[in-house]
């Protein structure tokens, strides 16, 4: 890690964003007052998150001239802040929501793996599930933010440290003991797969559980018949899985998210479109599979779009195990992607955050 690096402390963020564009339809299914009843019940709900914790690290520089030997920028380095990311911050977002987190998968025992045990520490997150390794590099993702003096910064480099093998037998077969022992203790599982071999499909066939809620980078299909219940792929991961563009074409989308969910074999997939919000299809809502739609909640101009995927499936999750519905999930989890899309860095949303932006709803449609 680098020169003054530090797991950043709690950063401030306006109440609600300061731009609207498109509010959540005034759809009278969804009733904001039992929105707030559900997020008010995080607290009794146990999550465990099986996945791939990944460091972000934030690398802030001044510009301070073109270099010589090269059209490039030098940069002085002023500080690097670091973040849980990847099923990391899902569980960080699971903890700052109120919930009792139950964590699995493998960190190495480099500083970035002790950066993150860490941090989970010191908000009392359990961390029996994690597995550490020697032989594991902790996946870290370095983001090179350069600006000039009293100007924005913009990030002009990425630099990413991941594990040259698979994760060996061994370490998988521990994973899979963690994994099964505290899903049985648990309302819900949480799959972030990003593709660094703590979760598998093979694995969640194995987890004895009624909610298994997947985040698959690159492998959705994958996943099919596999028990999972629901999914939250964003639309360029549904395009990849099959190879097709959905763009402006509402009827492409219906047809690739009904096709997902009936392979999946669960029962949601919400699809996050960005600024066109969320797609929610559900397997027989309303005789049919076609999607829901649910605009984008606050600006359609991001501060930093860093995580919020993993924001996203912790609050669908969360909801879920709550007692919501996958629309109302869905709907709770747009407001927390609006929200934390307005922080910088990998950002969570806490509770307070979520039921303050409801509240303000509420009051906004009298």
């Amino acid at each position: 890690m680098h020169g003054g690096d530090s797991l950043s402390p709690a950063r401030k963020t306006p109440k609600h964003p300061t731009k609207t564009t498109n509010r959540p339809a005034l759809d009278a299914a969804v009733d904001l007052t039992r929105l707030l009843d559900i997020v008010s019940a995080f607290s009794k709900q146990t999550i465990c998150v099986v996945g791939d914790f990944v460091l972000d690290e934030f690398a802030s520089c001044e510009i301070s001239r073109v270099s010589r030997e090269a059209p490039v920028l030098i940069l002085r380095h002023r500080r690097t802040e670091s973040y849980p990311g990847g099923a990391a911050n899902a569980v960080n977002n699971l903890a700052d929501l109120g919930a009792r987190v139950l964590p699995v998968g493998v960190l190495g025992t480099d500083p970035c793996g002790r950066a993150i045990l860490q941090h989970f520490r010191r908000k009392h997150i359990t961390t029996s599930g994690i597995v550490t390794a020697r032989n594991w590099l902790t996946t870290t993702k370095t983001r090179f933010l350069a600006g000039w003096t009293h100007t924005t910064e913009q990030q002009v480099l990425r630099v990413d440290r991941e594990p040259t093998s698979t994760l060996s037998a061994s370490l998988q077969t521990a994973v899979e003991h963690k994994a099964r022992r505290l899903a049985k203790q648990s309302d819900a599982v949480l799959v972030s797969d990003y593709g660094l071999g703590a979760a598998t499909p093979a694995l969640v066939r194995k987890l004895a559980t009624s909610r298994i809620m997947l985040d698959s980078r690159y492998r959705l299909r994958d996943y099919a018949a596999t028990g999972v219940t629901a999914a939250t792929p964003n639309e360029p991961e549904l395009e990849a899985a099959y190879q097709t563009q959905i763009g402006a074409n509402a009827a492409k989308l219906d047809e690739l998210g009904t096709r997902a969910l009936r392979e999946l074999g669960g029962e949601a997939l919400v699809v996050t479109r960005g600024k066109d919000g969320m797609a929610v299809f559900e397997n027989g809502a309303r005789g049919s599979h076609r999607a829901r739609h649910i605009p984008i909640y606050g600006s359609d101009a991001p501060v930093d779009v860093t995580g919020a995927g993993d924001t996203v499936i912790a609050v669908f999750t969360l909801a879920v195990a709550a007692g919501a519905s996958y629309f109302e999930a869905a709907h709770l989890a747009n407001y927390a992607g609006g929200i934390v899309v307005m922080k910088r860095r990998t950002a969570t949303v806490t509770r307070a955050e979520l039921e303050s932006t409801l509240r303000h709803e509420a009051t906004a449609r009298h």
